[in-house]
C-alpha cells in the first residue's frame, strides 16, 4: 500500500485534509436552494463510502509496504472492526448536527464553533493516546484556535441581533456536534497499527480502517438521518419519496461533497504515522478557517456587518493562522 515516509509530506497531506474538510460544505450550500440538507446528506454518505472503497482498491492495494486492502480486512480482529465502525457512528451523529447548524447559521459560524471545538478537544484526546510533538507549543496553538472560536461566536451574536433567526439554536447544534466530533478520530486511530510498514496482527492499516469507518456512517445513517427527516430542526418533515424524486444532478452534488470529505479523512489517517494522531487531526481540523473563508468572502454570510463585527472576524482569522502554524511547528 502507499505509505508516507517523511514528516514534510505528512504535513502536505494534512493541508490537503484541511482544504477538503473546509470545502466540502460548499456542495451543501450549492444544493440548499432546492434540496433539503437531510436529503443531501444521503448522497454525501454514499460519496464517502464509494471513495473509501476506491482508495482501498487502488492506493491501499499497491506497493510493497504494509498489507494490501483485502488481506487487511480478512486478518483484522473484532475489536478493530468495532473501534473503526464505532468511530463512523460517532462521526455521523456529530456531522449531522454540524450540517444542521450550517443550514441554520451558515458555514462561517457552524464550522469555527463546532469543528473548532472538535479540534481543541480532539487534539487533547489524541495527544493523550499517542504523545508525539512538543506539548507546550501544541497546546499554545490549540489555545489560539480556542480564542478564534470565541471571536467567531461573538461576531455571530452581533450579526444575529439584526436577524430573525435565533442564534441559540445554530450555536447549540454546532457545540454539541463539535463535542461528539472530537471523539471519532480517537476510535479510528485505536483500530489501527501506527507502524504502517510492519502493521501489528489483528489491527487495520489506514485504508481498511477508513472503509470500515465509512460503513459505520452508512449503517447509522438509517437511524440518525431518518429521525432528522421526520423531526427536522428546521422546516417541514421530508421523506424518502422526495429523495428518489431528486434529479441526478442534485444527487451528484451530494456525492461530490462526500468524496471531497473522504479524501481529507483518508489523507489525514495516512499522515498519522509520520505526524502523530494529535497533529494530523489538529491540522486537518484547521478546516474551520477554510470554511470561515468560504462563508465570509464567497457566500457573504456576514454581508452588512458593522465595523466591530468585521474586526472580530479579522481577529478570528489571525488567531487561527497563528494557531495552525504552532501546531505544525510542534511536530517538527
Amino acid at each position: 500500500m502507499f505509505i508516507i515516509q517523511s514528516y514534510a509530506l505528512a504535513v502536505v497531506f494534512c493541508f490537503i485534509t484541511m482544504l477538503c474538510w473546509g470545502s466540502w460544505a460548499n456542495t451543501q450550500k450549492l444544493a440548499a436552494s432546492t434540496w433539503r440538507f437531510e436529503l443531501f446528506y444521503w448522497d454525501y454518505v454514499i460519496g464517502i463510502v464509494l471513495l473509501s472503497l476506491v482508495f482501498g482498491l487502488t492506493l491501499g492495494s499497491t506497493g510493497t509496504g504494509g498489507r494490501s486492502f483485502l488481506a487487511d480486512l480478512q486478518q483484522a480482529d473484532m475489536r478493530s472492526y468495532l473501534m473503526a465502525f464505532s468511530g463512523g457512528v460517532i462521526f455521523n451523529l456529530a456531522n449531522i448536527l454540524v450540517v444542521a447548524a450550517i443550514a441554520i447559521a451558515g458555514m462561517s459560524v457552524a464550522f469555527p464553533v463546532g469543528i473548532g471545538l472538535a479540534l481543541v478537544l480532539g487534539v487533547i484526546v489524541n495527544y493523550v493516546s499517542e504523545q508525539k510533538g512538543d506539548p507546550i507549543i501544541l497546546f499554545l496553538g490549540v489555545g489560539l484556535v480556542t480564542a478564534a472560536i470565541v471571536l467567531d461566536a461573538l461576531a455571530y451574536r452581533k450579526l444575529s441581533d439584526k436577524s430573525e433567526r435565533p442564534p441559540a439554536k445554530g450555536l447549540k447544534l454546532a457545540l454539541l456536534g463539535g463535542l461528539l466530533m472530537s471523539l471519532f478520530y480517537f476510535f479510528v486511530q485505536r483500530s489501527m497499527s501506527l507502524d504502517f510498514n510492519n502493521p501489528a496482527a489483528g489491527m487495520f492499516t489506514p485504508y481498511s480502517a477508513v472503509f470500515i469507518f465509512s460503513l459505520g456512517i452508512l449503517v447509522s445513517n438509517f437511524l440518525f438521518n431518518t429521525i432528522m427527516m421526520r423531526r427536522p430542526v428546521e422546516g417541514a418533515p421530508v421523506n424518502y419519496t422526495m429523495y428518489f424524486a431528486g434529479k441526478p444532478g442534485i444527487h451528484l452534488v451530494g456525492v461530490l461533497g462526500g468524496i471531497i470529505w473522504c479524501i481529507g479523512m483518508s489523507f489525514s489517517i495516512i499522515a498519522a504515522e509520520q505526524a502523530g494522531p494529535a497533529i494530523s487531526y489538529g491540522l486537518g481540523q484547521g478546516a474551520t478557517m477554510v470554511a470561515a473563508f468560504w462563508g465570509v468572502f464567497i457566500w457573504k454570510e456576514f454581508k452588512g456587518a458593522n465595523r466591530g463585527t468585521r474586526q472580530l472576524i479579522a481577529a478570528m482569522f489571525v488567531c487561527f493562522i497563528i494557531g495552525l502554524v504552532l501546531i505544525i511547528y510542534a511536530g517538527s
